[in-house]
């Protein structure tokens, strides 16, 4: 229920996110007892008010109008930005500041890093200036941030952060998706929809716009300008700079207001495609082992019997996951004994399963899976076993399928 102190037990500082001076210790916690209660109670909630909105046929509202859409690349770099004052600001090169490294409350950095810094330490800006050292002009833009990753300068193997960026609004009858290329604060997001609410708005158009987070393109936080000021996690992470939000205003207006009238904007620029040339720094897999005496998917603990609201678990000998995703399968399945044929009862993408991999041996290549079930509380009576099933791999013989079967409980 809100961040703590893991060692007290206390609410956490509340500008910093810390206890006693670092992040760590300071973990938010769902409502429930564990990750998997406090998923289960919050998309409960969730549902039952989305069930209600949808069967509360007084409040639907019919979708009508024309279908359009609009699209153009922009250089987020340098976005030229009018202020309330008159005056004129542009958008930064791309950076990363040092309270990105502070992470937030479900995911605490690590070292001496914490939210809501707005000056530099001379050690880890020694340490950022080894890869490069921003320009003046580019802290001068991102202030008050201090700079912890000049990534808009690092340009090898290639850029870090995109310049060219997508913006993009679909329309359908009166509904606007506004397709934003990164994450909006909720303040953030209400401001855009404001922003393009009320221009369509005084064009005589109905309109109901959605932000449509994380479309096209990544480009981290879009943070308000008092926001951005506090230099927290998100502020941090608003890569380029203060006007950022000011800027997606300036552009979905401006898009929002062609599209209607017919007009045709210039494409824009589009990034390098860089597919051929990605970097991957995930390991491949050379081989899997099973013990001596083992074959793979052997199951080396058996469930027990139980009844509805237990957890049973069985513990199977597997390859390394990665052979096969299982894309439109599935790594286990539950089954039922129904007049002597087996029924699937659970799949790994059921709430009620749990599948965990374990590699137990990294030299020899000796993999652990096991599987956990919770009964749910309207599960038949009768006779049921687990099932594993992956791929191994083989110097000589590449990826072989295998099936593990538990004892029945």
């Amino acid at each position: 229920m809100g961040p703590k102190c893991l060692d007290t037990g206390l609410p956490c500082d509340l500008e910093h996110s810390t206890c006693d001076g670092r992040t760590q210790m300071c973990v938010a916690f769902g409502p429930g007892e564990d990750i998997f209660e406090s998923t289960k109670i919050i998309a409960e909630r969730q549902y039952a008010v989305s069930k209600a909105l949808f069967d509360d046929e007084e409040g639907y509202q019919e979708v009508t109008g024309s279908v359009k859409f609009i699209h153009q690349w922009i250089d987020m770099t340098n976005y030229p930005v009018k202020l309330d004052n008159g005056s004129m600001a542009t958008t930064c090169k791309a950076a990363l500041g040092y309270s990105f490294a502070a992470g937030t409350t479900d995911g605490p950095g690590e070292f001496d890093f914490t939210q809501g810094v707005t000056t530099g330490n001379p050690f880890w800006d020694f340490i950022s200036g080894i890869l490069k050292d921003p320009e003046p002009e580019t802290e001068a833009c991102h202030a008050p941030k201090p700079i912890l990753l000049d990534t808009g300068e690092f340009k090898y193997p290639y850029a870090w952060h995109p310049t060219q960026v997508d913006t993009q609004i679909l329309k359908i009858g009166q509904m606007f998706l506004l397709a934003v290329p990164g994450e909006f604060t909720t303040m953030a997001g209400r401001r855009l929809r404001e922003s393009v609410r009320n221009l369509v708005g005084s064009m005589g158009e109905p309109i109901v716009p959605v932000v449509a987070g994380l479309s096209n393109t990544y480009t981290h936080y879009i943070t308000t300008f008092e926001e951005y000021q506090k230099q927290r996690y998100e502020a941090a992470s608003t890569i380029y700079g203060p006007h950022s939000l000011r800027a997606y205003q300036q552009q979905y207006t401006m898009m929002a207001e062609a599209m209607l009238n017919g007009q045709e904007l210039p494409a824009g620029t589009p990034p390098e495609d860089l597919l051929d040339v990605q970097l991957s720094f995930i390991p491949g897999i050379i081989f899997d082992n099973s013990p001596g005496g083992l074959d793979f998917g052997s199951c080396i603990q058996q469930p027990h019997d139980a009844n509805q609201g237990d957890f049973v678990t069985a513990k199977f000998i597997s390859g390394h996951l990665r052979n096969d995703l299982m894309t439109d399968d599935t790594f286990l399945r539950v089954e039922r004994n129904e007049n002597g044929e087996w029924i699937e009862v659970a799949v790994d993408d059921d709430w009620s399963t749990r599948l965990y991999w374990e590699r137990t041996n990294v030299i020899l290549g000796e993999s652990e899976v096991t599987v956990i079930w919770e009964i749910p509380e309207d599960a038949l009576n009768g006779e049921y076993r687990i099932i594993h099933k992956g791929y191994y791999k083989s110097i000589i013989r590449g990826l072989t399928p295998y099936l593990g079967v538990s004892k029945t409980f």
